[in-house]
């Protein structure tokens, strides 16, 4: 659960200050993942969870949430204790600074039964760092030996290196700009993407309004721009991007450029409201929004091949 508090600027260290408003907001980034692959997804589009809430409000809030927006919760186990929580501050420039508290997720270290299923089914398999490491490197094991697609988000970014087999088991990496200096050393992000294609064949580093930069081994590296628009709350604009960007290169064989256009027009839209799951468009405002932009971003295109 998203504990949200809306400031005018963040608090320095040892700092109070005084907020607008409190929310709390259903969230985490599979949650919030998993939100905006069903809806960029559309009618067409089934998406299913593994993961783990608490037994306490909010975990119960969260399985609705999910429900109601039509992801398969079957396999979203309830656990004893508290349900994770993420605290964020937004500042009136949208910016934000979060701390993430594992509580459930911290029990899912293993598949359970007929997660390998749903796995073996799906076109491709989400996963992000705010479960342990051993249950994601559970996942990408069970996607790897059904050939099912991979897209990891490092985040966050653990304190020690990415385990050498889960890297090896990623097909996609998506960090954003700070991760992807983060793991490699490298504050320009054309160097980190290209470092990182020693340990995976694809990278997507997201550049917030800069829009996204591809890397994949073989191919030159890619830019494409994001849409200008106000950012109101930009909490959740790489998990909108991520859940778009799996439906359209993996669920509907988009070529990648094309489908980061249309994740950024995702997470174009995402930015512009508060929140994070609420914030989460859908299949028909993406579409709108990408014809309304998408001229600029093609001719963009163009001229990097």
């Amino acid at each position: 659960m998203d504990l949200v508090a809306y400031v005018a600027r963040a608090p320095a260290r040892g700092e109070t200050v005084a907020g607008r408003e409190f929310r709390t907001i259903p969230g985490g980034k599979g949650l919030n993942q998993a939100i905006a692959a069903a809806r960029a997804g559309g009618a067409d589009s089934s998406v299913a969870m593994i993961g783990a809430v608490g037994e306490d409000d909010f975990g119960a809030r969260l399985r609705a949430t999910l429900t109601e927006t039509g992801v398969d919760v079957a396999a979203l186990r309830t656990v004893p204790g508290p349900s994770g929580t993420a605290h964020i501050v937004v500042d009136d420039e949208g910016g934000n600074s979060i701390v993430v508290v594992p509580g459930a997720n911290a029990a899912v270290t293993a598949l359970a039964p007929g997660d390998e299923e749903r796995i073996a089914a799906a076109d491709a398999l989400l996963m992000q760092l705010e479960l342990p490491l051993d249950g994601v490197l559970a996942g990408a094991r069970a996607a790897r030996a059904h050939g099912v697609r991979t897209v990891l988000t490092p985040s966050p970014v653990p304190d020690r290196p990415l385990p050498d087999e889960l890297l090896a088991l990623t097909d996609l990496l998506i960090p954003n700009e700070h991760e992807a200096a983060a793991l490699t050393g490298h504050d320009d992000p054309r160097r980190a993407a290209l470092a990182l294609l020693d340990a995976v064949p694809g990278v997507v580093v997201t550049l917030g309004a800069a829009g996204s930069l591809r890397a994949a081994r073989g191919a030159e590296p890619v830019t494409v721009p994001a849409a200008r628009v106000r950012a109101v709350d930009t909490t959740a604009a790489g998990d909108a991007y991520a859940g778009a960007l799996a439906v359209a290169a993996y669920g509907e064989s988009r070529p990648m450029p094309e489908a980061m256009a249309w994740a950024s027009a995702a997470a174009a839209l995402s930015v512009q409201r508060a929140g994070a799951s609420s914030a989460m468009p859908d299949r028909t405002d993406i579409d709108t929004f990408h014809s309304r932009h998408g001229r600029h971003t093609q001719h963009h295109l163009e001229g990097a091949r």
